[in-house]
């Protein structure tokens, strides 16, 4: 097997996209941990802050995968694209929201609109690669964690 350059070159353009959407949205959170989050009053079941950053570095680097095998598809994928890159936008506007303006009611709004779209992401993908799908559901897990937390959250402040 030879190597290919344009291909490496894209399955990194690929992660380093999702990584980008990841270090904008740490701008917005980093900041808020130690200040206005620390002060929440947060459910029994809420992980240590400490393993937040290694679970959403190894999910943006999966969804850069998923998104690099669906791009090098031949297959119709202009619209799964679009999905995806709708719901990865959601994903920093969660933090935005969440963190930046304090609201965890906005930030709940939108974490369900972006579980919608992760498992569309998921349905198309699986139409196109089903490994790229695959990629996706430890991060529909990890979100539907997040929802449930942002909820408690939300309710108990």
């Amino acid at each position: 097997m030879k190597f290919d350059l344009k291909k490496a070159l894209r399955l990194l353009s690929a992660i380093g996209f999702c990584q980008i959407a990841g270090i904008v949205g740490s701008i917005f959170t980093a900041p808020n941990i130690s200040t206005w989050y620390s002060t929440l009053n947060k459910p029994s079941f809420m992980p240590p802050n400490w393993l937040f950053g290694p679970v959403w570095l190894t999910l943006y680097t999966l969804m850069g995968i998923s998104l690099y095998l669906v791009w090098e598809s031949k297959k119709e994928k202009k619209i799964a694209i679009g999905i995806f890159a709708v719901q990865l936008a959601l994903n920093t506007l969660w933090s935005i929201l969440f963190f930046g303006l304090k609201s965890p009611l906005y930030g709940l709004i939108t974490i369900f609109l972006l579980w919608i779209l992760i498992l569309t992401t998921i349905i198309e993908f699986y139409k196109i690669s089903k490994l790229a799908s695959y990629l996706l559901v430890p991060y529909i897990f990890w979100v539907t964690l997040a929802t449930a937390l942002n909820y408690f959250v939300w309710a108990l402040n």
